[in-house]
């Protein structure tokens, strides 16, 4: 099961929204932030927070307006200072380039394991919603933290598992704004989770059914 639980890919192209700002340092290396808006088949735009390297954003030159390709991998840090989400989740480009041709890129392909109970709803109209968390292992020991959300039959599925459960699963990454109460006045704050488009089968079972 290593090999599966180590599953953390995604695929993206879509268009910068603005140039990259410092984000933090690790071990030597800078690392800058940028947003990328990806528009669904609906049309409505999903801006997803973007991490590269500053050697990585040399090579590319200025980013706002440009249409880029991303593949990497998810990353979730939880947020301690107080100000914004508690949970940030980032994708980690590992390899960012100009898009050619084609349509905007959402892909998200992960094997993990469920660490929370699944949370079981359904909307006023009667469909079923499902909330997960999914548990990413990195290489050394780490893992990431991924909010998931499923509906219809996928939800349905997931929402019978237990913690502890080995999940795989393919979907996109979408952005989802609300409102938060803090002291006397609202803020608006943007939350991203991986929307379950279909559950991939482990090694030695079939394909999942899905909506």
């Amino acid at each position: 099961m290593e090999g599966v639980l180590l599953k953390n890919a995604v695929f993206l192209c879509g268009r910068a929204c603005s140039e990259a700002e410092f984000s933090h340092e690790n071990h030597g290396e800078r690392f800058f932030r940028f947003p990328l808006a990806v528009s669904r088949l609906s049309r409505q735009i999903d801006c997803l927070s973007i991490l590269a390297t500053q050697r990585q954003l040399e090579s590319l030159g200025p980013l706002e307006g440009r249409r880029l390709t991303v593949e990497g991998q998810l990353r979730s840090f939880n947020n301690k200072s107080g100000q914004g989400s508690k949970l940030v989740i980032s994708v980690l480009g590992r390899t960012i380039q100009p898009a050619g041709p084609g349509g905007d890129v959402n892909r998200v392909e992960l094997s993990g394991v469920l660490c929370k109970p699944p949370v079981l709803r359904r909307t006023p109209l009667g469909r079923c919603i499902c909330d997960i968390m999914l548990a990413v292992n990195r290489r050394y020991g780490r893992a990431d933290y991924l909010p998931c959300i499923a509906w219809g039959q996928v939800a349905m599925l997931v929402g019978q598992m237990e913690v502890g459960q080995p999940l795989s699963l393919e979907g996109r990454i979408q952005s989802r704004e609300y409102t938060k109460l803090v002291g006397d006045t609202t803020e608006t704050r943007t939350a991203f989770e991986v929307s379950i488009m279909q559950l991939a089968p482990l090694p030695g079972e079939e394909p999942a059914a899905f909506a």
